[in-house]
C-alpha cells in the first residue's frame, strides 16, 4: 500500500518557512496534482517525498512507514524531471536499464523489463539511439520507462512536460494519465499549468504561499473554490472580482457597476452580512452579450470593448466599464465578434455569483 500522508509538516531554510504546516493524506493509487502560482512549494513538497530535502518538523509517511529519515533510494519511488535527466552517451536502452544495473539485476531480468517497458512507450525501434537523436517527447517517453521499470510504489513527476510543444503536451499527458492507472501505482504530479491540473488528477491541490489553500476534484475547486485565491486561480480566464453592499434587508445589493436581487442559494449569508460589503466573484462564461444572456435572474450593464481574443469555438472579450478599476472579462458567440472600441450592453447571470468575505476572502 503506498498512501502519502503529511502531518503537520514544516520546511525551513534558516527563518523562512517554505512549506508550513502541511497536512494532506493521498490514497493508493490516487493521482494527485499539486499546483499553485511560482514559489509556492509545490516543487518543495515533491522533493521531501523523492527524500531530496529533509524535513524540518513534522511527520510523512509513505504506507504506514514514518520516511523523514529514509534514504531516497529505500523509498520505493521514482522520479521523472523537467529536463528529462538522460545520459547523452547512452543509448536508450541503457538509460532506461542504468538504475536496474545498478541494483545487480540478471541481464536477461533487465532485458525483458526494458522490452516491455519499451513497448509499453512505443520506444521499441529508438532502444539504440541516443538522446541526442529524439524528440522531446520520445525523451520524456525514456524518462518514463527509465521510472516504470523500477516498478515503484509512487511516481512523482515534477513539471515533466514544460519543454514540450503545445500539441504533444496534450498527448503526453493523456498517456500518463492511462499509464498511471495501467500500471496501479500512487502518482503525484507537480504543475504550474493549470489545464494540466484540470484533465490529469483525480484531485487538486492548491498550495500558496506554503499552505495548502484547498483540495478537491477539478470540479470541486471550479464550482466552489473556499476562498478569493481560489477562485481567481483556477479558471482560464481568470474569474472577476468586485464588491458589492448588501441591502440592509439582504433581499438585494447595489455595487458601482450593476446591482440586483441576492440568489436564492446565497439569501442565508447575505442575511448574515445586512448593510455590509461582501466580495463577489463570477466566471467570464456567465457574462454574455445581453441579447444572448437567456437567464432570469440578470444584471446589465454597459462597458467599451478593448481586448478582443477569438478562439475559434467562443471569443474572450476584456471590456472597460465605467466606474470599475479592473477590466471585466466575458465571452461572447465566435460569429459576433465585436471590436476594440465597441460599446456594448453585458448581462451578467446572478445565480451563477461567487461570495466571498471582504476581510478573510473565505467563501460565504
Amino acid at each position: 500500500m503506498a498512501s502519502i500522508s503529511f502531518k503537520n509538516v514544516v520546511k525551513s531554510y534558516g527563518d523562512v518557512n517554505i512549506i508550513k504546516g502541511l497536512d494532506l493524506e493521498i490514497a493508493d493509487k490516487e493521482f494527485v496534482v499539486l499546483v499553485g502560482p511560482s514559489g509556492c512549494g509545490k516543487s518543495t513538497t515533491l522533493r521531501m517525498i523523492a527524500g531530496l530535502e529533509d524535513i524540518t518538523s513534522g511527520k510523512l509517511l509513505i504506507g504506514d512507514r514514518v520516511v523523514n529519515n529514509v534514504h531516497p533510494k529505500e523509498r520505493d519511488v521514482a522520479m521523472v524531471f523537467q529536463s528529462y535527466a538522460l545520459y547523452p552517451h547512452m543509448t536508450v536502452a541503457e538509460n532506461i536499464a542504468f538504475g536496474l544495473k545498478l541494483r545487480k539485476m540478471p541481464k536477461a531480468e533487465i532485458k525483458k523489463l526494458v522490452d516491455d517497458a519499451a513497448d509499453n512507450l512505443g520506444l521499441g525501434h529508438l532502444l539504440e539511439r541516443k538522446p541526442k537523436d529524439l524528440s522531446g517527447g520520445q525523451r520524456q517517453r525514456v524518462a518514463l520507462g527509465r521510472a516504470i521499470v523500477r516498478k515503484p510504489s509512487v511516481f512523482l513527476f515534477d513539471e515533466p512536460l514544460s519543454n514540450l510543444d503545445a500539441e504533444l503536451r496534450v498527448h503526453m499527458r493523456a498517456e500518463i494519465g492511462k499509464l498511471q492507472k495501467r500500471l496501479g501505482v500512487t502518482a503525484v504530479y507537480v504543475t504550474h499549468d493549470q489545464v494540466e491540473a484540470m484533465t490529469m488528477g483525480d484531485r487538486i491541490c492548491v498550495l500558496h504561499k506554503g499552505e495548502l489553500q484547498q483540495v478537491g476534484t477539478p470540479l470541486e475547486l471550479y464550482d466552489t473554490p473556499c476562498n478569493v485565491f481560489i477562485g481567481g486561480f483556477i479558471g482560464t480566464p481568470n474569474m472577476n472580482f468586485i464588491t458589492i453592499k448588501v441591502s440592509d434587508d439582504g433581499a438585494s445589493f447595489t455595487s458601482d457597476v450593476f446591482s440586483g436581487q441576492i440568489p436564492a442559494a446565497w439569501a442565508q449569508a447575505a442575511a448574515a452580512k445586512k448593510g455590509q460589503d461582501i466580495i463577489v466573484g463570477y466566471r467570464p462564461e456567465d457574462v454574455r452579450a445581453e441579447d444572448e444572456q437567456k437567464c432570469a435572474n440578470r444584471a446589465s450593464f454597459g462597458g467599451e470593448i478593448d481586448i478582443v481574443e477569438t478562439l475559434g469555438h467562443e471569443v474572450v472579450v476584456y471590456m472597460n466599464v465605467p466606474g470599475h478599476k479592473e477590466k471585466i472579462t466575458g465571452k461572447m458567440d465566435p460569429h459576433k465578434v465585436p471590436r476594440s472600441g465597441d460599446k456594448m450592453t453585458f448581462a451578467l447571470d446572478l445565480d451563477k455569483l461567487h461570495m466571498f468575505d471582504s476581510e478573510t476572502k473565505k467563501r460565504l
